[in-house]
This record gives structure tokens, sequence and C-alpha cells, in this order.
């Protein structure tokens, strides 16, 4: 029986499960574990399953026990890992792909059309107490229906987003690494530049991965050529935005209005938008359903169960 350590604490039925087919180490206090503690558990497993709250950097990679033979990631992203680093160990690396796409574009709305009709402000003058009375002026917000909607990355997670919006009756603008073939564009209107797109919608949604490329993709510049008024999402990765950049912009009114699942720093978020009343913050809910959780931790162990098996894991990135 593989000895395989979880760095954080998983939903009931993932955890039965493992503990079924693996000797199990688990992170029972599910603190989020050090360099010096992945390394350390390194030399006691076979296997590693972690999540992005965990960093194998290039560095604390090189520490690792020859004994570990695979990281099994509980996330789709895997920027917290150095894959070159872990390819040139010997050591596989899987994700966790497909199972998160619902969930996440379901935030990906929540966000949308909560920064839209300022709910966070809505939601404050009842705790506060300060809805005093009804107004025709009061608390305009942006109407979603028919607006152009950008999605930056049409992916799996990108193209649920779309589907979703188009209940809305949004006419569905993106950009992407590559054009998608008819029969998965479905009308969609296709940019191949991120400066086309922005100068051309009235709502962004950031569903990329995060990668060098991507890194500070919105930025001072790149916002300036978004649209006056523009409503911004991002459910992707902190990485993506320099929230600096986006605070000025809130703040300006250039953006109307934002809706935050991601933070450059996690956990935490910037508490520099807090300031902002035009801003929707979620710590990072997008993959936070139960049937969400349960698909990735069993994603994950097919993934482990496979390699241990002698087969090739399904989801294997090198």
């Amino acid at each position: 029986m593989a000895d395989l350590s979880i760095t954080r604490l998983l939903v009931e039925p993932v955890l039965a499960r493992a503990k079924t087919d693996y000797s199990v180490w688990l992170n029972a206090d599910d603190h989020i574990m050090s360099a010096d503690e992945l390394v350390a558990r390194s030399f006691e497993s076979d296997a590693l399953m972690i999540c992005h709250s965990e960093i194998l950097s290039r560095d604390v990679v090189a520490r690792l026990s020859d004994r570990l033979q695979i990281v099994a990631n509980y996330s789709v992203g895997v920027d917290h890992c150095d894959l070159s680093a872990l390819k040139e160990r010997g050591i596989v690396v899987t994700n966790t792909p497909d199972v998160l796409s619902d969930a996440t574009a379901e935030i990906a709305m929540l966000l949308l059309l909560g920064a839209s009709r300022r709910a966070y402000e809505g939601d404050q003058m009842l705790r506060l107490g300060t809805w005093k009375h009804w107004a025709p002026v009061e608390m305009n917000g942006i109407q979603v229906t028919s607006k152009r909607l950008g999605i930056v990355g049409m992916g799996r997670v990108g193209q649920t987003v779309a589907k979703r919006a188009r209940g809305f009756e949004m006419e569905i603008h993106y950009t992407n690494r590559n054009r998608l073939p008819p029969e998965l564009e479905q009308g969609a209107v296709f940019h191949p530049t991120v400066q086309s797109l922005f100068e051309t919608v009235d709502m962004i949604s950031l569903n990329c991965p995060a990668t060098p490329e991507t890194e500070n993709l919105v930025n001072a510049q790149s916002i300036g050529w978004m649209r006056p008024g523009v409503v911004f999402v991002n459910t992707a990765r902190g990485r993506l935005v320099d929230e600096s950049a986006l605070i000025e912009a809130l703040n300006s009114g250039h953006i109307a209005a934002a809706g935050l699942d991601v933070f450059q720093t996690e956990p935490g978020g910037n508490p520099a938008f807090a300031a902002c009343p035009n801003v929707l913050m979620l710590p990072h809910l997008g993959s936070s359903t139960r049937e969400t959780r349960k698909a990735m931790g069993d994603r994950a162990l097919d993934n482990l169960d496979a390699f241990f098996a002698g087969r090739e894991p399904r989801d294997r990135l090198v």
C-alpha cells in the first residue's frame, strides 16, 4: 500500500476513499504547510496530494526526497508548482480539470451580477440600517442583459461562463490562445488580441490560467484600452491583475464595478479594496460546492490509482 500525504483537510467522502486504498498521513489541523514541512513529508511519502496553497517552487523541488513519485494536485491551476523542476526530478504531476467548470462559472456570474447591480452596497445598507427610503435615483446599477461580455480564456470554464451568460441574452466576445472551432464558439466573436477585446466589450471576465505571459495582464495600459464604465470580474488567478492599477481605475470610475474571487495575496486578499464600495469580493470560492470538492478529490485519486496500477494517469501534466 502506497504512502500518501494529504496536505489539507478534504471533504469526508474523499478522505474515506483515500484511507481505503492508501496509507494516509493527513494535515489534521489544516494549516498551510511550509516548504520545510513539505520536504519532510516527501521523505515519508510515495505521493503527495496538495492544493494551490502549497508551493512547490524550484528550490523546494530540489530538496524533495527521491522516494516521492507523484504529486496529485487538488486543483486545475498548477501555477504553484514548478513543472519543469518536477519533470527534471522525474516526479509525475497531475491536476483535476473538467470538474470545476460549472461551479467556477456560477461564481463568475454571481460576481458579474452582484458587481453590476451594487449588491455589496445594498447588503450593507440593510445590515447597517441606512436604508431609509426608496427613490428612482438611488442605487441604480448596470443592467447585465444584452451587454457585450468579453471572456479572456475560452477553455472549459470560459465556455461555461459563455453558456450561462447567453441566458441573459449577452453578446459573447472572447480572446484565446487559439480560435475555437465553430461548434465550440457557438456564435461568439473572436478577437486576436486582448486590446481588441477590451476596446469592444461592456463587461470582462478573466478565465485564463496564470502563466508568465499572463501575469499582470490587467494593468494600467490594458485598463486604458477598456471602455469607460466597464464591469470587470476575475475568477481565475490574482496574478493576472495589477491590483494598484485596478484600484485606481475603480476610484476614478473608469471601471464602474468589479467582482473579485482571487487576489495577489491569498489568504487575506488586498485590504485596500475594502475602501472601494464598487467592489464585490469573495474569498476564492470558485470551486466551493460540496459536489465539486468531492469530484476534485475523486479525480485526484483516480490519477493516483492509475499511476500506482502502472497505467498512465488521465490528467498527467509532466
